[in-house]
């Protein structure tokens, strides 16, 4: 009777019309809503507003770094890396590229790249949408339902690109990389990719309302409204069922995995999470031990067999001492009379000889061997490493090279690439062995490298290379061989293509030699008439060997009489005359309707342009640096700025850089070299922040030396043995060129007058006798007021190199001023009259 009382006593309590029950429905109705009203917390107005103003500053603040950490991510990732969170917040001299510095850099790297990747904006605007609602911004929206499905889309952004990219990255972020790597894991790829369709249908379908048409896929299966009547068998059939019509097929699928045992014939393989770490302790001989020999923890669980070693053999190409013949020309253009011969480049040194591989050495090391026991040794030792940290591999090959052996290895299902990918010291320890690299994973394989260094390399000699099939095969406009690579294999890429070259490297470690190899794989290929050398050299002895070949491949500054550079003022006017050619081409370019060098010499070759309007044949032109760091320490910008320039425009009219330096710092690289230089060599340098300057990545202080490298072109990173040539075989190449026939000098460069005044003070004694046109030169200067070369080529018909003398007589005589750049001449006669009266008095 209690309790019905009790309870009577409830349901009047709660069902009387209080003051407060009676005030509730109108306060819904006619108050604001409360945007705090999760936390029970009704802030005042000057909360509100310092509450919302932050959140909506914090979000605008986050798509703004968001979407500079997009472009600048890779410095901006590195610096965070090598530096660590508080040394980077510290240091004042760490100079973050994000456009809100390094609190922008931070805050991208740890949500971006340590969370949801690209679907982080998600996260910006969520934070923006709160904001606005607690600043009491009303509007025809549902912010739960918008909160809702701006989370659901960041988590499914994460999740698709970090299913295909395959890798943890700034685009599907840690979230995204472990989600897909575990669900790939358990359920396979396919399995992962049906369920990511599936969720993505579930995704647009429930939470944005996108319909989807299924019926006119099946509008041809329908059938009429009147069923059919069922159809019993014929006498003597049997009916088939579905079970019989989806039989599978017996799987033909070829498992390296050890047969399941007789008392458990539904499982195939052990699952390797179920074995224990504590199992496979090190014995007294622990890297020697089969894996046969380690003892199961339970008896019901059958291990993994030790995968057999498979040997990738590559053949050594034979050594043929042939002669490069001279590149073909171009066919004649269609419109081309038939009587109308072709120009030939190559007729003004018609009778040259291409260098020949006798001049080279023969190599001197035996063909590569295979050495079994200290490849089974290292497989030994790589598996035993990874078991003892609860690593098991499938399957494991090896591919013998020059100076490293590349182990392939496929884990287990479940094993994450980085927990390899950690281990690089371990096992480097175990094998006793200096540049152990690992490659997670190698690039269009769905295996593992792991890099070994040989205890007996082999000398790539530059004969072998040059002798190659695909070298002397090559139809690369700038073909240059490099050496070979982890596979053995001749590696010959395009410089044209590159189209600039930055390489880095400790001394001694090969630098040099590369510079060598890649010159003297140009000189075998190209004729002289279609390739010039700018060489300098700061220290005078590294590239000397080469002046021999001035007059067939050399290019210089008019007056010089040295064509290898070694003084920073000649560096500085070069670059510039350089920067003056490569205008002059354009100019070329633009009135032969062309887009790049190849086009507008075959316009040439075809008889298509008009020598009389300054058209010519143009050269490749190639700017070798060595010592880059020498430079930069001298002249500085006054280096940097035409570097820089030549790099971004001179590809197209055939001028292309190598840059040299051992010391691969950010204050001689900077970025803006580094922008405009694609592909980087690398040899061994002395830390992991020199190779990541080089290659924006680690590794190059992990190299052998001796002229181990590696190549970056793009996002490729590709290790080569360099080709080795020697000072001697330099000298007899450059010696049997330099004993034929050559060109009066070597490739005159566009005249240039420095700031401290070199060429500007002519006189008439170093100038020589006055042109015979000399005075026409000086009537058209005066007439279109206006002193340039280029005027003189154009009116008069004139070649280049005399058209630079008549315009230095002009000066000595004051009808012209100093040269100033790229600024035309000051005229210093106003009037054709008083020029007509200098002239007389002077004899003219």
């Amino acid at each position: 009777m209690a309790n019905k009382l009790r309870s009577v006593q409830v349901e009047e309590a709660t069902s009387a019309p209080t003051e407060k029950n009676r005030l509730k429905p109108e306060n819904k109705r006619t108050s604001a809503p409360r945007p705090l009203a999760w936390v029970r917390f009704e802030p005042t107005e000057r909360v509100r507003l310092v509450l919302g103003g932050l959140c909506v500053l914090l979000a605008g603040c986050m798509f703004v770094a968001f979407f500079s950490h997009l472009f600048v991510w890779q410095n901006d990732q590195n610096l965070v890396a090598d530096s660590g969170i508080f040394e980077f917040l510290t240091n004042k001299d760490l100079v973050a590229h994000n456009l809100l510095g390094r609190f922008g850099a931070l805050l991208s790297h740890l949500i971006i790249h340590g969370s949801f990747g690209f679907g982080s904006f998600a996260l910006a605007y969520m934070l923006g949408l709160f904001g606005l609602r607690i600043l009491g911004y009303t509007f025809a929206i549902n912010y739960k339902k918008n909160y809702v499905n701006a989370f659901v889309l960041m988590v499914a952004v994460s999740f698709t690109l970090g299913f295909l990219l395959g890798k943890w990255s700034i685009w599907g972020g840690m979230f995204g990389y472990f989600c897909s790597s575990w669900l790939m894991g358990f359920l396979g790829v396919f399995g992962t990719f049906l369920v990511l369709v599936f969720a993505w249908f579930l995704v647009l379908r429930v939470y944005f309302g996108v319909k989807f048409d299924f019926e006119g896929l099946f509008e041809g299966f329908r059938r009429d409204s009147t069923p059919e009547p069922l159809r019993t068998p014929a006498r003597g059939s049997s009916p088939t069922s579905a079970s019989t019509l989806f039989t599978p097929e017996p799987s033909t699928l070829d498992h390296t995995l050890a047969p399941a045992p007789t008392f458990a014939p539904t499982h195939t393989r052990t699952p390797i999470g179920d074995l224990p770490l504590e199992v496979h302790t090190p014995s007294p001989e622990p890297y020697l031990t089969p894996a046969d020999e380690v003892p199961p923890r339970n008896k019901l669980r059958t291990p993994i067999p030790e995968p057999e070693l498979e040997l990738t053999p590559t053949p050594e190409p034979e050594l043929e001492l042939i002669s490069t013949p001279a590149p073909e020309l171009p066919p004649m253009h269609p419109s081309l009379p038939a009587t109308t011969q072709p120009y030939d480049p190559t007729a003004e040194l018609s009778h040259y000889q291409y260098p020949t591989l006798s001049l080279l050495d023969p190599p001197t090391s035996n063909p590569l061997k295979m050495d079994e026991d200290e490849l089974n040794r290292n497989k030994k030792q790589i598996l035993e490493t990874l078991r003892q940290f609860g690593i098991e591999i499938e399957r494991i090959r090896a591919t013998v090279g020059p100076t490293v052996t590349l182990y392939e290895i496929v884990p287990a299902a479940g094993v994450r690439i980085s927990k390899i990918k950690n281990l690089e010291d371990d096992i480097a320890l175990n094998l006793a062995a200096l540049g152990i690299r690992i490659i997670a994973p190698m690039p269009g394989k769905g295996t593992i490298g792991i890099e070994v260094p040989n205890h007996n390399k082999e000398t790539v000699s530059i004969s072998t290379v040059l002798a190659s099939e695909k070298f002397t095969n090559s139809t690369y406009e700038l073909p240059i061989a490099l050496g070979k690579t982890i596979s053995n294999e001749v590696f010959v890429t395009d410089l044209a293509k590159m189209p600039h070259l930055l390489m880095a490297g400790a001394t001694g470690q090969g630098k040099s030699v590369g510079l060598n190899t890649i010159l003297i794989s140009l000189i075998y290929k190209k004729h002289p008439s279609q390739i010039k050398f700018v060489l300098v050299d700061p220290k005078k002895v590294e590239l000397s060997i080469f002046k021999t070949i001035e007059r067939h491949f050399l290019a210089k500054l008019p007056n010089e009489d040295d064509a290898i550079i070694t003084d920073t003022a000649k560096v500085v006017n070069t670059l510039n005359s350089l920067c003056i050619e490569m205008d002059l081409r354009y100019d070329l370019l633009k009135d032969a309707s062309v887009r790049n060098i190849a086009e507008y010499n075959q316009k040439f070759v075809a008889r298509r342009l008009n020598p009389e309007k300054l058209h010519r044949y143009l050269p490749y032109i190639v700017l070798v640096v060595d010592e880059f760091a020498d430079l930069m320490m001298t002249a500085g910008k006054e280096v940097e700025q035409p570097i820089t320039r030549l790099a971004q425009l001179a590809r197209a009219v055939g001028i292309h850089l190598i840059i040299a330096t051992q010391r691969p710092s950010t204050n001689i690289i900077t970025g803006t070299i580094k922008a405009n230089f694609p592909a980087r060599i690398a040899f061994k340098v002395s830390s992991q922040i020199d190779a990541r300057t080089i290659l924006d990545t680690k590794g190059a202080e992990q190299l052998v030396g001796r002229g181990d490298m590696l190549l970056a072109q793009g996002s490729d990173v590709i290790r080569i043995q360099c080709a080795y040539i020697t000072t001697e075989e330099v000298e007899q190449v450059a010696n049997f060129i330099g004993e034929q026939q050559g060109y009066e000098s070597a490739f005159i460069l566009p005249e240039f007058v420095g700031k401290d005044g070199d060429q500007s003070h002519k006189s008439m004694e170093n100038i020589g006798e006055y042109d015979v046109m000399l005075a026409d030169a000086a009537r058209t200067i005066v007439n279109n007021q206006q002193g340039s070369t280029s005027l003189i080529q154009r009116k008069l018909k004139l070649g280049y190199a005399r058209s630079g003398r008549i315009m230095d007589q002009l000066e000595a005589l004051g009808i012209v001023g100093k040269f100033e750049g790229s600024k035309a001449r000051e005229v210093m006669f106003d009037s054709i009259a008083s020029l007509e009266v200098f002239l007389k008095e002077n004899d003219i």
